[in-house]
């Protein structure tokens, strides 16, 4: 898949599901609830344990079910793990112009963070055709508005405190995607194996956006 084409997903779907903190031997399970919530883009962040391998278990199993990114990638060495692990898109909560470009190099999707437009045309201009705008539920919505004014060619995943009080705003002011993660794969309900609140949850997000 090429990057539009990736984007083209990611607008379809609409959420992507974050998968932080999760124990590697839990993935399993997590992935079936999620696709019984009706997700079909996850990202796996590099701050969780095993990140690579659940990226690589994810490709093997469910590439059928799921559009799989990498996330918290923070350095070019990072990136390329995940690249090799099998991630299609990969995110980050800042700009790093080298990361874009090793993404663009493997014909990978980057998805840089960014803050203010001067950040937000850096990564255009170095070839990066979606951002994430982080901290979104921080930021607001209306942020992600006044960006798209000058900006207007930028495809925009909002993340970072999104919730079903402030996701549909997100959609309204632009964002053609929203990054959720404890709002829907929560530690809670994974210490106590609790799939089925992820299910319930997936579902409840999904509903608040169609």
């Amino acid at each position: 898949m090429n990057d539009q084409e990736v984007i083209s997903v990611i607008k379809k779907e609409k959420v992507c599901s974050i998968i932080r903190g999760v124990e590697e031997e839990k993935i399993d399970k997590v992935a079936q609830a999620l696709i019984k919530g009706g997700i079909k883009v996850v990202e796996v962040t590099y701050n969780t344990n095993g990140a690579s391998n659940m990226i690589t278990y994810l490709s093997e199993n469910y590439s059928k079910n799921f559009l799989i990114g990498a996330g918290t990638v923070l350095d070019t060495e990072t990136a390329k793990m995940a690249i090799d692990a099998g991630a299609k898109f990969v995110l980050a909560p800042t700009l790093n112009v080298e990361v874009v470009k090793l993404c663009l190099r493997y014909n990978v999707l980057p998805v840089p963070g960014v803050a203010t437009a001067t950040e937000a045309l850096t990564a255009w201009g170095n070839g990066a055709r979606m951002i994430k705008v982080f901290p979104a539920g921080v930021l607001g919505a209306n942020y992600i508005k006044q960006l798209k004014g000058p900006l207007s060619q930028l495809s925009i995943m909002a993340v970072g405190a999104i919730n079903k009080d402030n996701i549909r705003e997100m959609f309204d002011a632009g964002a053609i995607s929203v990054g959720v993660g404890s709002e829907i794969v929560d530690k809670n309900s994974i210490m106590n194996d609790d799939f089925e609140n992820i299910i319930e949850k997936a579902k409840s997000i999904k509903n608040q956006i169609k």
